[in-house]
This record gives C-alpha cells, sequence and structure tokens, in this order.
C-alpha cells in the first residue's frame, strides 16, 4: 500500500496529500470532538508537518481555535464546512480528520481516548443491524 495519501473537503474545493506514513489514529470522545462533528467521535490522524502538502483551495480554509482549551482547533472549508487537516498550534504535528480521506489512513485505530466524555449512546453500536444502504 503506498504511503502517499490523498484527501478532500466535501465539496473538492481543498484537496491535500500526506506524504509518509500516519503516526496514530486516535478516535477521541471528548465534548469538544463531540460538538464539532456532530457525531459521538472524531477519528483524527496524526503526522508530521512536513508531510502536508496543499494540493487547491488553500483560500478556502477557515481555521478555529478554541482560547480556553489547550489543544483544541480545527479547520474546514469555507464552502462545505468540511473538516480538513490542521497544524498543531505548537507546531509539532498534522491532524488529519480521517473521513477526510480519500484513501484508506494504512493503519488502524489504535485507542479510544477521553472515554470519560463518552456519549451514552455511544456503546455497543456493533451489535446493531448493518445495512449497505437505507434499510427498508
Amino acid at each position: 500500500m503506498s504511503s502517499v495519501k490523498q484527501g478532500r473537503c466535501l465539496c473538492g474545493a481543498v484537496r491535500y496529500r500526506i506524504d509518509g506514513p500516519f503516526r496514530r489514529f486516535l478516535m477521541c470522545h471528548c465534548s469538544r470532538c463531540r460538538h464539532a462533528t456532530g457525531s459521538s467521535h472524531a477519528s483524527n490522524l496524526f503526522c508530521k508537518p512536513d508531510q502536508l502538502q496543499w494540493l487547491d483551495g488553500t483560500e478556502q480554509v477557515q481555521h478555529f481555535r478554541l482560547n480556553e482549551a489547550e489543544r483544541f482547533a480545527r479547520s474546514f472549508c469555507r464552502t462545505c464546512g468540511a473538516p480538513v487537516p490542521h497544524v498543531s498550534a505548537d507546531g509539532r504535528y498534522v491532524l488529519v480528520p480521517a473521513g477526510s480521506l480519500d484513501d484508506e489512513p494504512g493503519i488502524m485505530p489504535e485507542a479510544h481516548i477521553f472515554c470519560a466524555s463518552r456519549a451514552a449512546w455511544d456503546t455497543s453500536t456493533e451489535t446493531l443491524p448493518q445495512f449497505d444502504d437505507y434499510p427498508n
């Protein structure tokens, strides 16, 4: 599997590539990630800043940092609102929203973090019926 991965926002205005393997893959259940994604958790990949190359649409990228949070930030497309990668405030890593990739990441999630904040309805979901499309 190639270590070059490409990704984009929902509307395709912002495109990027990651050269080299990801270092971590974490599922974050903190309340900030739940609010930011509108889901039960954020699926975050991590790599070094020099691995990120913007291919198109950098002028469309909007950054948001939560002042009272040590690490929370997000970047998203101004047009469609979809999350895109962002460099940490200290410049040590890039957080890549896993769902923004067009390619498989090449690694599997390694942990769920901030589980004390996990939504009560987000437990044992693997036992629910599964469908390839909308259920009848």
